[in-house]
């Protein structure tokens, strides 16, 4: 039995489309195609959900991104390669929310892109980092962040990547870094 070898995935790309929400893609090669019984290979391209804030020739997108859209923290890291920050702006703020009321279309995400949706629980505490170039220089804040919200008041989120994964949630901090274990950690886009 000689089994499937895959390389590395790729780096991710940008985003599809700019200027809407949309996804971003990964991908990887067959090295060595399975022989004599071996499992097949595993898939070759994964997706996630993401937002570009500029448009090809570099000018900023003028839309307003409500309710708040989040994607899984693991963006943040292509994110920030991708968008470098010139020394002035603010470096990013952590909220911490309480997940109210979540759809069903969450648990019923079969996309590799969208399996983070799974973790969404009613009742647990979420971290969601806002930072460049959510994080809007103006105001200082991510669109969606419950910034000037009433106490308990629920506000309204949604997964990017998955329209029906949506659902309302209640802020209730705002930290300078995220605390919240990897699964339960977000972005806003």
């Amino acid at each position: 039995v000689i089994p499937c070898l895959v390389s590395q995935w790729s780096a991710w790309s940008g985003c599809a489309e700019p200027c809407k929400t949309t996804y971003r893609v990964r991908t990887r090669h067959i090295v060595q195609e399975p022989r004599n019984g071996a499992e097949a290979c595993p898939a070759l391209e994964e997706r996630a959900g993401c937002v570009e804030y500029w448009t090809r020739q570099g000018t900023g997108c003028k839309q307003s991104l409500i309710p708040a859209l989040i994607t899984t923290g693991g963006f943040g890291k292509a994110r920030k390669k991708r968008a470098a920050a010139d020394g002035k702006e603010r470096a990013g703020y952590c909220v911490e929310f309480q997940l109210v009321a979540i759809t069903p279309g969450c648990l019923h995400s079969h996309h590799s892109y969208t399996r983070w949706m799974r973790y969404l629980r009613e009742g647990h505490t979420v971290c969601v980092e806002c930072q460049h170039p959510a994080l809007d220089s103006r105001s200082q804040h991510c669109s969606g962040d419950g910034t000037g919200s009433r106490k308990n008041q629920l506000l309204h989120w949604q997964a990017v990547g998955n329209p029906r994964c949506k659902g309302t949630w209640r802020r209730i901090r705002q930290l300078d870094t995220c605390s919240c274990p990897s699964v339960h950690s977000f972005l806003f886009i």
